[in-house]
């Protein structure tokens, strides 16, 4: 890898058939620039639970990768209900997610957790009514 690669992806809310499009392309792209697949792996895990995220609770929302030599940086965004307890959300099993999304088989509170154990660095802001942005980042090189 030479210089950073920005990729930009929409997720719609509530459609689980287009949710993971962005971890899969991004999977692809690492692997073809010869990423360690132990860090494939991390990234690809941490974006696609943040897509689900984005497609239960945010009402849909933007990601933002940035690929570098050094790291492989991702932010997530929506402008959906936001976040009213993060340390809450952040416990394992917890979660606010509709039956209709638990019949599908996502929405076990397991998102956030799994999010901040494949990623090196990550952060959540939120404001309930307005929205909120993870950022993650997972070395690479």
């Amino acid at each position: 890898m030479s210089d950073a690669i920005r990729l930009e992806y929409e997720v719609p809310g509530d459609d689980f058939t287009r949710a993971g499009e962005a971890s899969s392309d991004v999977k692809r792209l690492l692997k073809k620039l010869g990423v360690a697949p132990g860090a494939v792996r991390r990234v690809a895990i941490a974006l696609y639970e943040g897509e689900i995220n984005l497609a239960i609770h945010g009402g849909g929302g933007q990601i933002v990768v940035e690929v570098s030599p050094e790291e492989v940086s991702m932010v997530l965004s929506d402008h959906g209900p936001g976040i009213p307890n993060i340390d809450l959300a952040m416990q394992e099993g917890w979660s606010t997610a509709p039956d209709s999304v638990r019949n599908l088989g996502f929405g076990a509170g397991m998102g956030l957790p799994n999010m901040k154990r494949n990623a090196d660095e990550m952060t959540i802001e939120s404001e309930v009514g307005v929205g909120t942005t993870v950022r993650m980042k997972v070395q690479v090189g």
